[in-house]
C-alpha cells in the first residue's frame, strides 16, 4: 500500500494519477471496490470511534490518500480535537504498514518511506 499525505490542494491525487491511477479508480471518502481512496480524514471525522475498523479496510487498498490535519491552530471544539488526533494516529498506523509513504508539498512528492515507484 502507498500512503500519500499532505495539505489540502498539495497535489496528492495528481501524484496518484502519475502512478497510473485514473479518477475513476479513486473513491472519495468511502470504502468500495476501488483501489484508491482519498479524503480518509473525512471518514475519520465522521466516526472517530471506528478508526480501528477503518484501518483494517484501508490496509487492503493500493493507495490511501489523507489530508494532514494535525498542523496549525488547535481547535477549541473537543470533537474537532478528537477527530484530528484520530486521523493522526490512523496515519501513524498506516505508515507503519505501508510499503511507501509520500508527503506532498506544493505539488512536489517527497518519499519518506520506501522506494519511489513510478510506472
Amino acid at each position: 500500500m502507498i500512503l500519500i499525505v499532505g495539505g489540502e490542494g498539495s497535489g496528492k491525487r495528481t501524484f496518484a494519477r502519475s502512478l497510473g491511477y485514473r479518477e475513476e479508480d479513486m473513491a472519495d471518502g468511502c470504502l468500495n471496490g476501488l483501489p484508491v481512496v482519498f479524503h480518509v480524514e473525512r471518514m475519520v471525522f465522521a466516526s472517530p470511534e471506528e478508526t480501528n475498523l477503518l484501518f483494517e479496510e484501508l490496509v487492503k487498498k493500493e493507495v490511501v490518500i489523507c489530508n494532514e490535519v494535525g498542523s496549525g491552530v488547535i481547535p477549541l471544539d473537543a470533537g474537532e480535537r478528537l477527530g484530528r488526533e484520530a486521523v493522526g494516529r490512523l496515519c501513524i498506523r498506516l505508515a507503519q504498514r505501508a510499503d511507501q509513504v509520500v508527503r506532498m508539498v506544493c505539488g512536489i512528492p517527497s518519499v519518506i518511506k520506501g522506494e519511489e515507484k513510478r510506472p
